[in-house]
């Protein structure tokens, strides 16, 4: 089977599978695992490069208020792939092709390939997305394996902080303008051992003002800004280190988001074994294969 994968938590996913060596496409963005990013690349952005983290809100809040999109397809490098499946989303409008193009474009192509839609907003959902994309690609056993896998770690994080305090937590995924996780991340904090204090579980993320955050009295605050990895993420957090400090927050970290946050796909699962880390340290070892940083030593002197 050949597939091509237009969203990077597919991408993910189908190596996740064992399916690497049918993946024929992806987006610029696929670059994990590392096989991925060597792969025919079929979509580009619209935005320059080099934006700050104002620039690019401001940029995709203009594209989109013009009915634009934020990334082009090359139909004729699809078609010369020849794919039997394509994996999209459109949960996200700001995050890969839109799903009503890809559709039609689909429909273009010889066969057609059949699209299948990921479309989570729980860890649930992207568990249930395993095995749906294994189904497609005809080796749901295989699907199921991984799924319980996945399962038996979460469980695993829950037992571990059973009967611990749960420190107020924010998780900002943007921080110029602030936003808070929404989606997947107010479930990962709670079985992580936290109170996610700002979030709601299976909603889009929700643009929230400073003042609202000092108001909600964090006890701990994790940078998370979506698609960065940890540089970039310590970066923005340093650059807006007065406002998080005025959250009152005793324990900062920032985090790789772009790899254990950003993207439904299995290592939503290492992101949560992390913010268990950050949230009891004296429970729960850090995941191996996820750098964070902690950024306490930032705050300065009383």
């Amino acid at each position: 089977m050949r597939i091509v994968s237009l969203v990077p938590s597919a991408t993910e996913m189908l190596f996740a599978l064992g399916l690497g060596e049918s993946v024929v496409g992806v987006t610029h963005e696929c670059d994990y695992p590392p096989a991925a990013a060597r792969l025919p690349q079929l979509t580009a952005t619209v935005l320059p490069e080099g934006l700050s983290a104002g620039e690019i809100d401001a940029a995709v809040k203009q594209v989109v208020g013009e009915g634009k999109a934020l990334y082009s397809l090359d139909e004729e490098a699809l078609a010369r792939l020849a794919p039997d499946l394509i994996v999209t989303q459109a949960v996200c409008d700001v995050c890969a092709v839109s799903f009503e193009e890809v559709v039609a474009i689909a429909a273009r192509l010889p066969g057609p390939p059949p699209v299948l839609q990921q479309d989570p907003s729980t860890l649930g959902e992207v568990l249930d997305d395993v095995t749906r994309l294994a189904e497609a690609a005809g080796i749901a056993s295989r699907g199921l394996e991984l799924r319980a896998e996945l399962v038996r770690r979460l469980d695993a994080v829950r037992a571990a902080v059973a009967g611990t305090a749960r420190p107020r937590t924010v998780a900002l995924e943007w921080l110029d303008p602030p936003f808070v996780g929404g989606h997947w991340i107010p479930e990962m904090i709670a079985i992580a051992g936290g109170e996610d204090v700002a979030g709601t579980a299976a909603a889009k993320s929700p643009q929230v003002t400073w003042d609202r955050l000092a108001e909600l009295e964090p006890e701990l605050v994790v940078a998370m800004p979506c698609g960065w990895y940890v540089e970039a993420s310590r970066a923005q957090a340093v650059e807006h280190w007065d406002r998080i400090a005025a959250l009152g927050a005793e324990r900062v970290f920032a985090v790789d988001a772009a790899s254990t946050y950003s993207r439904p796909g299995p290592r939503l699962v290492e992101g949560t074994e992390l913010l268990a880390h950050l949230l009891h340290p004296d429970r729960v070892e850090p995941p191996a294969t996820i750098s964070f940083a902690d950024l306490n030593s930032s705050r300065p002197p009383s």
